[in-house]
């Protein structure tokens, strides 16, 4: 059972991740800037206030702009994690060796992809003490800033399952990067802006009053950022449910769309990483 269990190649890839110098260099650089943003913010506010005081409105402000750049951490780093994890072995000639081994398509894909998660659940880790900075001065709930980080997770399999798949079908890591990173341009901006403009729509065609609009819907239920608005401050879901007349959680349907999506590119990348060999066969 135990053998069955151990991956190799997650090993392999774990350890070469978090002995590298590089890693914990840009992890000490990246809880720097944090400090500096966390520290800096409450001095410039309590200096222009005049009250010398942190208010909790203050706080939950702090928060809601940590929450974003952690998401804008996790869109744009996760690609560069994952984009290349299969197609840099192809490039290195390492592929077909890796392919010979005992190991199953399914180990190799899991491996690489959860090294690279794991890299970016230290990450989120490491900045838990300044981002739970938020709790001396009141405004946020510990259940909250779970939720969010359940959330977190979620969007980092997908983005990683996403990476994992351009990666194995794309023989070039660069154009596995750009098809990764224009994706995610996708999910996290333009499903956005086509809510905007479908609600936009059935605003004006219906003389004002807005019709059901099911599209728009989902396409406000796919986007992260919309998903963290709604978490940080539930009147955006209360405004999202007025505008399109669907009386559903945007939480659910995210949960629902990007859980589909991390299983559907896993499957796909599993299925593609042998189909040379297969051929040759």
């Amino acid at each position: 059972m135990k053998q069955s269990l151990s991956n190799p190649v997650l090993v392999k890839e774990i350890k070469l991740r978090f002995r590298s110098l590089k890693s914990f260099t840009g992890i000490l650089f990246y809880l720097i800037a944090m400090a500096i943003f966390v520290f800096g913010f409450i001095m410039l506010t309590t200096s222009f206030t005049g009250t010398g005081y942190f208010r909790p409105e203050e706080s939950f402000f702090m928060f809601a702009m940590l929450t974003f750049i952690q998401l804008g951490l996790i869109l744009f780093i996760t690609p560069g994690l994952t984009a290349g994890a299969i197609s840099t072995e192809r490039e290195k000639q390492t592929l077909n060796i890796l392919l010979t081994t005992s190991q199953t398509s399914f180990q190799i894909i899991i491996g690489k992809l959860t090294s690279s998660i794991a890299f970016l659940l230290l990450l989120l880790v490491a900045g838990l003490p300044i981002y739970s900075m938020v709790f001396l001065f009141g405004g946020v709930s510990p259940g909250q800033l779970g939720v969010i980080f359940l959330f977190f997770f979620l969007t980092m399999l997908a983005v990683g399952g996403i990476g994992i798949m351009y990666s194995t079908i794309i023989r070039k890591t660069i154009v596995a990067m750009i098809a990764t990173y224009g994706t995610m341009i996708f999910l996290a901006g333009v499903t956005g802006f086509i809510y905007l403009v479908i609600t936009g729509i059935n605003t004006m065609g219906g003389a004002g009053v807005p019709t059901s609009s099911p599209i728009g819907h989902f396409f406000a239920s796919i986007n992260p950022v919309v998903l963290i608005l709604t978490l940080i401050t539930p009147q955006s879901d209360e405004f999202i449910t007025s505008t399109t007349l669907i009386d559903f959680p945007i939480w659910i349907g995210y949960t629902i769309f990007y859980v589909l999506i991390t299983i559907l590119t896993i499957f796909i990348a599993v299925k593609k990483l042998r189909v040379n060999m297969k051929r040759a066969k």
